[in-house]
């Protein structure tokens, strides 16, 4: 057992399993629901960046390459200078949804280098240009640019070009859960001499509950090279410094005279040392100030070209006489070569290559860790000291959800993009967290089940811009998921843990048959379902009339939870027979939602392909018959259950038995099949006859198949776009492989021709199921029409490695991820940088979206780990 594993094991027996410090900080806390106290709901605009150097925050901090505890009290990160900018860098810069072609989007580079479940060592790399940050161009060239064009991004101001920037290398290092060591080294990439001035940043998050405290917390000068901070439910920590030009005091509250022309009752104000660096404003008293909220030791450089200084600092529990004592250094290579360890024992035997992929994926992930805190009713009934409690706030957004009071360490899709959870983002999240920590996997899936989280009549939370928008049920798929590869590590399954969760899972499912079927006949909605802009309208909208949209992907969806409820009751009920009599139920409402599926209206024979159907009243039902990943979910539902298994239940075996007997004796749909001399029994949405027609289609390369992949939306429809007419309005959707051109919720997420890597995962998942069932019985060709037949294992074989190649180097030395930016990264010193982006473009495969959404995109490091455990 490894270091890690041994600290994994260890803090698994705690109440609370979370490490006290980790990577917690968000990257970007304006702009977000959560500091949105307007009457509009305009988020965007109630707290854009311009503000957030010098307004307080309610429910959270940012900053670059943080950490804080896990409540978030005390916190620390990097803040920059090169001599020019108009502000400190002190947060990462982005474009807020208005201002983007596509909207939000942040442009900065920078990138999770290296992290361990523990975060006793961890590294991160910003770089920051020499020359003045280009913030109005990049904001205004988007403004002006259309959807049709792609975003305006750093590396195309030029600004890059010859190498006039510093990489800022931050390190991590505990000597124990509350000791931690930070080493910043910043490197002059330049040929020529440039400043930089660093302030390695300590403050405390202005908390409203703070004011309750008996002291209020304080960070104090204890000498020339360490301060103080003092909290009453933290504690004492130490915050230790090697020699500075000088050391600045300020406290963490808004500058009323900025935001809203009030006066100021002090100089003291969070954005007091933007003004003391940048233009040398009341430099002489934030020197003298010995004492406040937020304190940061100012270290002047004038770099050489090539030239590197090294920064260290130390926060600890202890109060030290020598902090730095001789040899101290050494705790970096100490940790680094525990997280090399860790990694050697998680990851497959590959090439230094993959493994750098996988390693670089889960770190990402790692660092996606966030404290978020947001409690509904509160928010909705006070103040923020700035705008009065109205109406329009008080009924609009979230007002269902009172109930909601979160405030944990929760799994981010993007910490500066999405710094928000979204449901079903985190259930695919777990599924690579289950290679690295499988206790931290399971905490977060029983997490948003909790009652803090689900609402009291079983909706799980969408997302803040919506809680009550709905995304697919894939909770109990993802439990399993983890179930699964942490018994493949152990040998053992966690059968309490899928109890817990199983009992949580039955009350969401029944939310969903009583609230996302109308009709009662097991055809499913559920909105946009997370696809944002895939449907040729907008599917959350109420169709107008006696129409209603009767989808799909919904019923597919609702197929799969049912056979992942009947997964997860037979494991259980291979150690408890209570849970057989469940098992059986499931199995029955998913051979209903199956018959419904395949014999109400939603298979088009002509086409052999799934779609959604509009149910018009006292008219025909209109299938829009439109080719994308809304028909290819029918092929998630699939379940393999052995004799063995039937043969320990006898119950659920005389039930299925005679439930096959009624149905085929009555000539209706039975959605199971079984195989001559097998001991198996296939389960599926899909029969053989409709899954060999889908095949055909997800294994065209001019429909679903790309170099990276299978597409959103087929390329069919690059030529033949669909077009239908709904209450004398017209909707067309064609194929669109890179960033979206539609303002569907926001217009920065585009699913009609990306290749999104969670949704490749689940479609590879399937396809080796189905071939783990039909083995050499059933051959098709991959690609369509090339005459080289597979079988089904194969085949998700190749798709895999398909997946794979967007972040692997070419015969060039290219990254298809990094598509016209592939020459900054063929640099020696970027060459093993990795982004893990939101999607990819259907045909170049260079990355699209969030460039930083290492929550489901690092599903490619459970991907590389299963092709190599078939091999």
């Amino acid at each position: 057992m490894t270091a890690e594993h041994q600290r994994l094991a260890a803090n698994q027996i705690k109440k609370n399993p979370l490490e006290k410090w980790g990577p917690y900080l968000s990257e970007r806390q304006w702009g977000t629901v959560r500091e949105d106290y307007g009457p509009f709901g305009d988020a965007w605009n109630y707290f854009p960046y311009d503000h957030a150097h010098c307004r307080s925050y309610i429910w959270g901090e940012d900053g670059i390459a943080g950490i804080s505890d896990y409540f978030q009290n005390l916190c620390f990160a990097i803040s920059l200078w090169n001599g020019k900018d108009p502000l400190l860098k002190e947060r990462l810069y982005g474009l807020g949804n208005h201002d983007g072609n596509h909207g939000e989007d942040v442009k900065e580079l920078y990138y999770y280098l290296d992290n361990i479940p523990s975060h006793y060592y961890m590294e991160y790399l910003y770089k920051y240009p020499q020359q003045e940050f280009p913030y109005k161009h990049l904001l205004e060239v988007n403004k002006h640019r259309s959807k049709e064009e792609p975003e305006y991004e750093l590396l195309d101001t030029g600004i890059f070009d010859d190498n006039a920037y510093f990489d800022v290398h931050v390190t991590y290092a505990k000597k124990d859960s509350q000791d931690i060591f930070i080493r910043i080294s910043i490197t002059n990439r330049f040929t020529e001499a440039a400043p930089v001035t660093l302030l390695p940043t300590l403050w405390y998050y202005n908390r409203l509950s703070n004011r309750s405290l008996k002291e209020q917390p304080l960070i104090e000068k204890r000498d020339e090279n360490a301060v103080k901070a003092s909290h009453e439910r933290l504690g004492e920590y130490y915050f230790y410094y090697e020699p500075a030009s000088v050391s600045m005091f300020t406290n963490n509250v808004t500058n009323f005279e900025k935001v809203t022309g009030q006066p100021n009752p002090d100089i003291f104000t969070k954005d007091a040392f933007h003004e003391a660096i940048v233009r040398e404003i009341n430099v002489e008293e934030l020197t003298a100030k010995t004492s406040g909220t937020k304190f940061a030791p100012v270290y002047q450089f004038e770099l050489a070209g090539g030239e590197e200084k090294v920064v260290y600092l130390r926060l600890s529990d202890k109060d030290l006489d020598t902090p730095f004592e001789l040899g101290f250094q050494n705790i970096f290579n100490f940790r680094k070569s525990e997280a090399d360890a860790f990694y050697a024992s998680i990851l497959p035997a590959t090439t230094p290559e993959l493994n750098r992929i996988q390693r670089q994926a889960l770190a990402g992930l790692l660092w996606s860790k966030q404290y978020y805190h947001y409690d509904v009713e509160r928010w909705l009934t006070t103040t923020d000291g700035i705008t009065p409690v109205s109406a329009g706030k008080i009924h609009g957004r979230n007002h269902e959800w009172k109930h909601l009071k979160n405030q944990d360490i929760v799994l981010m899709p993007d910490k500066w993009e999405y710094p928000w959870y979204a449901a079903w983002d985190l259930a695919f999240h777990c599924i690579p967290m289950a290679m690295l920590d499988p206790g931290f996997a399971k905490h977060q899936l029983l997490l948003i089940m909790r009652e803090w989280y689900m609402k009291p009549d079983g909706q799980l939370p969408a997302y803040e811009w919506h809680f009550s928008d709905v995304n697919p049920p894939v909770h109990a798929w993802a439990a399993l998921q983890v179930y699964r590869i942490e018994k493949s590590k152990t040998g053992t399954g966690d059968i309490p843990f899928l109890k817990k969760i199983f009992q949580k899972l039955i009350i969401n499912f029944t939310w969903w048959i009583n609230r996302k079927d109308a009709s009662g006949n097991n055809i499913f909605q559920g909105g946009f379902l997370g696809l944002d802009n895939i449907g040729v309208f907008n599917r959350s909208l109420e169709m107008p009339g006696d129409m209603r949209l009767e989808q799909a992907d919904g019923t597919s969806w609702m197929g799969m939870y049912a056979l992942n409820m009947m997964d997860m009751a037979l494991e259980i009920a291979m150690e408890d027979e209570t849970f057989e009599d469940t098992a059986t139920k499931f199995f029955e409402h998913f051979v209903l939602i199956a018959e419904a599926l395949n014999q109400h209206g939603l298979w088009n024979e002509a086409d052999k392909f799934f779609y959604d159907t509009l149910a018009i009243a006292s008219s025909q039902p209109l299938q829009l018959r439109i080719q994308s990943i809304v028909g290819l979910t029918t092929l998630f539902a699939v379940s393999i259950i052995e004799n063995k298994v039937r043969d320990r239940l006898p119950d659920f075996k005389k039930r299925i038995t005679w439930l096959e007997n009624y149905r085929m004796r009555n000539h209706r749909f039975w959605p199971n099949e079984e195989r001559a001399g097998s001991d198996k029994l296939l389960i599926s949405l899909v029969p053989q006859d409709r899954l060999k027609s889908i095949l055909e289609r997800l294994l065209n390369e001019d429909e679903f198949l790309s170099p990276g992949g299978i597409r959103a939306l087929s390329k069919f429809h690059e030529t033949n776009p669909y077009t239908v007419t709904i209450d004398h309005v017209n909707y067309t959707i064609q194929y669109d492989p890179g960033d979206s051109t539609s303002n569907l919720f926001g217009g920065n997420s585009n699913w009609r021709g990306p290749v999104w890597i969670p949704i490749n995962y689940i479609i590879i998942q399937s396809v080796r199921r189905y071939g783990e069932f039909y083995g050499d019985g059933l051959l098709v060709e991959c690609p369509a029409g090339s005459g080289n037949k597979m079988n089904l294992v194969q085949v998700a074989e190749e798709l895999t490695n398909r997946v794979v190649s967007l972040f692997e180097k070419d015969v060039e030395g290219k990254r298809r991820l990094h598509g016209d930016y592939a020459w900054f990264y063929e640099k020696p010193e970027n060459e093993h940088l990795l982004l893990y982006y939101e999607y990819f473009h259907g045909d170049k495969g260079n990355g699209l979206g969030a460039s930083h959404q290492t929550g489901w995109t690092s599903l490619v490091a459970q991907l590389i780990n299963e092709l190599h455990e078939t091999k």
